[in-house]
This record gives C-alpha cells, structure tokens and sequence, in this order.
C-alpha cells in the first residue's frame, strides 16, 4: 500500500512511548533534507516505559521486517509509513508518529 516514507527526522516511537532512531539512515538519499531509511537499518530506542517485573523489556531496538516493495534506497526496501516492524526483546511494533508528507512510496 502507497505511503509516506521515513527518513531521520521522522518522528517514531515504540508502543511505550520510546524514542527511536535510524542507526544508519542512507546519506545518498534525501527526504527534506534529511537521509531517507532503508529497511535493513536497526533503529535504537530510548525511554521505553515498559519496565516488566518478569524481565521482557524496555524496547532496546527496533526493525522493519516488511516495507516498500517498488522503491529501493541502494538496493533495499524503503521504509513507509505503514511498514511492519518489530522491537526486541518485547516483539510489540514501532509506531511512526509523524513524517515527511512530499514523497510517497509503495
């Protein structure tokens, strides 16, 4: 399905309410400025709420295990804004909140 696609000034939290970043946004390609984020980069969470007594979390990292199927940033998927992703070691998602609007990708 069309959608927007990330980039590093995307605004993306996990479903605690974590802070995540693209660990490795490709610098080639550009969104508003800022590099756009193919799906084999890991993202980075910080401030996870979910704090368990059983020991499965916070959100330490997040990836996208589907995403774009037509647009390819160096050869791998971009990153839209309705990509499924996963965050270890809770398995919950990550939740992009707010992104650039200009390109869209399917």
């Amino acid at each position: 399905m069309p959608g927007p696609m990330l980039h590093l000034g995307a605004t993306v939290t996990c479903s605690h309410g974590g802070q995540a970043i693209p660990a490795s946004p490709n610098p080639r390609v550009l969104l508003s400025g800022q590099p756009a984020v193919a799906q084999t980069s890991p993202w980075q969470v910080a401030g996870c709420g979910f704090v368990p007594a059983g020991g499965n979390g916070p959100c330490v990292t997040g990836t996208y295990i589907a995403a774009a199927t037509r647009v390819l940033i160096a050869g791998q998927p971009a990153v839209l804004l309705d990509s499924i992703s996963t965050c270890v070691p809770t398995g919950t998602p990550l939740i992009p909140v707010q992104s650039q609007t200009r390109v869209i990708g399917s």
